[in-house]
């Protein structure tokens, strides 16, 4: 039983090297105080909506982890209830390797990175894999994504943090770039409409 949610990855070894860095004061009094998150919180909610892609790890019965780029439409990563967590599993390239792990180890990781503002997610805990339920996979397809969707993970958490932003380059999606360009390209067009007007007038004088 941990005494800790962050227990699950501040492990004595963790704690150990901690101590011998000179950080394990400052992580034992968030242990004491706040602590990390064991359920999903609002804050969680709106962070996951927004997000169109995210990374999941996996390892298989040896330890070898597997880190898997998972996309899709904004929010598909969805709340199930308070503790749980889903997404609707695509055709890929059709190696398995996270089902295969999934198997023999349920031990599971998801890294959320927002990098347009700068912030990243961590969240611990255990995943399944669901195949026969018709009503959990339409529950978290999205009928507008041409993925075609094969089966549900379902990821059950255990802990949760929000990580501080250092080091987190800045970049941007497409869709979030698309309305910036558009309005310069407006501006592009309505500039070069008036510079043709004034053109012409000079040259009529």
């Amino acid at each position: 039983m941990r005494e800790f949610a962050s227990d699950v990855a501040f492990t004595p070894a963790v704690k150990a090297v901690q101590t011998r860095k000179g950080s394990r004061a400052s992580y034992s009094k968030v242990e004491r105080s706040r602590g990390w998150q064991t359920r999903v919180t609002p804050d969680l909610t709106d962070f996951l909506a927004g997000l169109d892609m995210f990374y999941l790890g996996t390892a298989n019965a040896e330890g070898q982890p597997y880190i898997q780029y998972r996309g899709g439409p904004p929010g598909f990563l969805r709340v199930v209830n308070d503790t749980t967590l889903g997404f609707a599993d695509f055709g890929g390239n059709r190696q398995y390797i996270t089902l295969g792990n999934l198997s023999e180890n349920p031990k599971a990781f998801i890294f959320l990175m927002d990098y347009a503002n700068s912030r990243r997610v961590k969240i611990w805990g255990n995943a399944t894999v669901v195949e026969d339920d018709p009503e959990l996979l339409a529950g978290l397809s999205d009928p507008t994504y041409p993925g075609a969707v094969e089966r549900a993970i379902l990821f059950h958490i255990e802990a949760w943090d929000i990580n501080c932003p250092q080091h987190i380059h800045r970049r941007f999606s497409q869709s979030q770039i698309a309305p910036v360009v558009e309005q310069l390209q407006a501006q592009i067009r309505d500039l070069q409409a008036r510079l043709d007007q004034q053109t012409g007038r000079s040259n009529k004088q």
